[in-house]
């Protein structure tokens, strides 16, 4: 038997700090989906395809030749042979993922990888080997995985999103990095929510509310869900 474990939610949720996390604790493969737009948008970018082409972003998005690997320990992500893991971090791209994060046609091309990836990693050699995956996104819940074993919408309040987020990118919290943090966050949500509902949770997806709760408390809830589908 495998498990497939899927979290969704907004950004500064915590969700990929916790999916790391709940995989390295379980031995199973992460997958941050969020990462593969990012590396879709790097790689339109290369090709020096106009983001707001959509035909052609997602011509270019079909032939990307990008490669994931899931450990959760150093996920990385290679592209045309180069690592673009720390690239497709920095600032001017994260203002611009949203252009291809909302094109209808490269989110069918994603979900077609992420099934691939997610299908790969589920291989027979039980749980207590680590056959299985913890993919997480916005619409791996309702989407990509909606049959996976554990499915889990992580919210937070705005404030607690926007601080997690500004510490993560800025490594501060003061009202600069806040204000500088505001419109990649806030923006990149109501962009993506016009193409996937990640705010609220579907039949069958349990909501966590991170805003108080540390990464480990919230990474225990997420195992115990985990440990309750396997045996039962």
């Amino acid at each position: 038997m495998s498990i497939v474990i899927a979290i969704d939610g907004p950004s500064g949720s915590g969700k990929s700090t916790v999916a790391r996390g709940v995989a390295k604790e379980l031995g199973l493969s992460y997958l941050d989906t969020g990462a593969m737009y990012r590396g879709a948008t790097w790689w339109a970018q290369r090709c020096m395809i106009d983001l707001d082409d959509q035909d052609l972003v997602a011509q270019a998005v079909k032939k990307m030749p990008l490669e994931v690997r899931l450990d959760p320990s150093d996920q990385r992500f290679i592209c045309d042979g180069v690592d673009i893991t720390e690239a497709i971090r920095a600032s001017e791209l994260s203002k611009v993922v949203s252009k291809v994060a909302v094109n209808l046609a490269v989110r069918r091309e994603m979900k077609r990888l992420q099934r691939e990836i997610i299908a790969a990693e589920c291989t027979p050699h039980g749980f207590s080997q680590g056959a299985g995956i913890v993919a997480e996104g916005r619409d791996i819940t309702t989407v990509v995985a909606p049959d996976a074993d554990v499915r889990v919408l992580l919210t937070a309040s705005a404030e607690a999103r926007l601080a997690r987020r500004a510490k993560e990118v800025r490594g501060s919290v003061d009202a600069q990095a806040l204000a500088a943090t505001r419109d990649e966050v806030l923006r990149r949500d109501r962009d993506d929510a016009t193409v996937s509902e990640f705010m609220t949770a579907q039949d069958g997806v349990t909501t966590i509310d991170s805003s108080n709760l540390t990464i480990a408390e919230v990474e225990s809830a997420v195992i115990k869900l985990a440990k309750e589908a396997f045996n039962g």
